[in-house]
């Protein structure tokens, strides 16, 4: 026969190290990033699983963009991060309720589901070229003079000596 003492003293045990294992999940749920950088290297960001955006920097590649597609570049960016750090959930998750338990497909089930957009197609030259001649006639034309700058004026009159009270010269 078992010892009634033994199997309650048992039972503490495990759900003694069951919550502290639910506690460590919680925690590092609490503290989960994800980071993603941008497949030219431009854009490398790092986010937590809700999205708020904790690390961004630009690689020199950003130097070259235009503004617009730096802005989606980081926002695609930004969501791949999220997806990354969301991803993790389960596989923390999976240790304390199983794989493919109940408590997991509810688990999944709370997870809002991440729209990851693609990354923006780099935008084509602003160029337009009737002919190949054109184009190598640009290439070597040197760029156009600036125009002179007009001297200044030196006007040599002392307007200090002027009354501010009379007439003078017409006014």
């Amino acid at each position: 026969m078992t010892d009634p003492n033994q199997l309650i003293e048992d039972y503490e045990q495990r759900t003694a190290a069951l919550l502290e294992q639910a506690e460590e999940a919680k925690s590092r749920i609490a503290t989960l990033t994800g980071a993603a950088t941008s497949t030219d290297g431009a854009v490398t960001v790092s986010v937590s699983a809700g999205g708020a955006l904790l690390g961004l920097s630009f690689g020199t590649k950003a130097d070259e963009m235009p503004k617009d597609r730096l802005a989606a570049l980081v926002m695609a960016t930004a969501k791949r991060a999220q997806a990354q750090a969301v991803g993790q959930i389960a596989t923390i998750m999976a240790p304390l309720i199983g794989d493919n338990s109940e408590a997991m497909q509810f688990v999944q089930s709370q997870i809002p589901p991440i729209d990851v957009p693609d990354e923006p197609a780099p935008a084509a030259p602003q160029q337009f070229v009737v002919n190949e001649e054109q184009q190598d006639a640009a290439a070597t034309r040197p760029a156009p003079p600036r125009p002179a700058r007009r001297p200044v004026e030196d006007d040599d009159t002392d307007f200090d000596q002027r009354s501010l009270f009379k007439k003078e010269g017409g006014w």
